[in-house]
């Protein structure tokens, strides 16, 4: 295990929601990529990337026991919580997280996040003093711009989020009023990475909160911490994010990813 940075005696923790009864892929924690549930795949990049801690916030008894021995700790949290948010504030509790501790939330459908996009997603909170901080990738393409499934961010300057959408944006009105089909030169576009660091005490702060007009509009959950006027910051990711697991068919290409030499 890479120790942790340095330069922050307390370093990071990462904790991964992991709920069995996923409505797209049921089961998916446990779900079999490379003869390995997924799940475990997830810990051990969270391992890798120097975490002080590496929890998995679980439902069913059968998610830890598929973890025994990986070296992370697992924490039962309640199959009710409507969200990663709610299911990661109780695994916070369990471990008694001070507030000021760095928690970077890891989906626990990632099998290839690489560990410096974790440690960047942790530095980021670190060095920008916002309550929240996440990760963008640059688009280069024009179907994941109008993909709304591919949520995209516009950022200010100080690279502070402005805004999440699934629509395209910004819009191009000049470009795309002549041409939909390729994208302009320029490179603004984002699309978001879904992963998150905050502050232990922010966590709660954020998992109290009611749902937002904007969030409930575009089904985004960060849309409520930018509506009630808090700051989440944004970095380049380092690395690329290949694609996580949501469905059948992403299990299939991540089969295909293993396959081919990519770990």
């Amino acid at each position: 295990m890479t120790p942790a940075d340095p330069r922050d005696a307390d370093g990071f923790v990462v904790a991964i929601p992991a709920r069995y009864a996923a409505s797209r892929l049921p089961g998916k924690p446990l779900r079999a990529l490379a003869g390995e549930p997924l799940v475990l795949h997830v810990a051990r990049r969270a391992l890798a990337a120097g975490a002080r801690e590496v929890w998995v916030a679980a439902d069913d008894d059968r998610i830890a026991a598929a973890l025994t021995g990986c070296g992370v700790r697992v924490a039962m949290t309640s199959p009710d919580h409507a969200s990663g948010t709610d299911r990661l504030a109780e695994c916070a509790r369990i471990a008694g997280w001070s507030d000021d501790t760095i928690v970077v939330n890891l989906q626990g459908d990632e099998p290839f996040a690489p560990a410096a996009g974790i440690r960047a997603v942790a530095g980021c909170l670190r060095a920008s003093g916002a309550v929240m901080s996440t990760l963008a990738t640059p688009i280069d393409d024009v179907d994941t711009l109008f993909d709304p499934n591919a949520v995209k961010l516009v950022r200010a300057a100080n690279g502070d989020a402005l805004y999440f959408s699934r629509a395209p944006l910004p819009w191009p009105r000049d470009a795309f009023a002549a041409d939909r089909s390729r994208l302009p030169s320029g490179g603004h576009w984002l699309r978001h990475i879904g992963i998150y660091g905050y502050r232990a005490g922010f966590l709660q702060q954020f998992a109290a909160m009611p749902a937002g007009r904007l969030e409930q509009v575009e089904s985004l959950e960060q849309l409520r911490v930018l509506e009630a006027g808090h700051r989440i910051a944004v970095a380049l990711t380092p690395e690329p994010f290949p694609p996580g697991v949501d469905t059948p068919d992403d299990l299939i290409r991540a089969e295909a990813h293993l396959a081919g030499g990519h770990g």
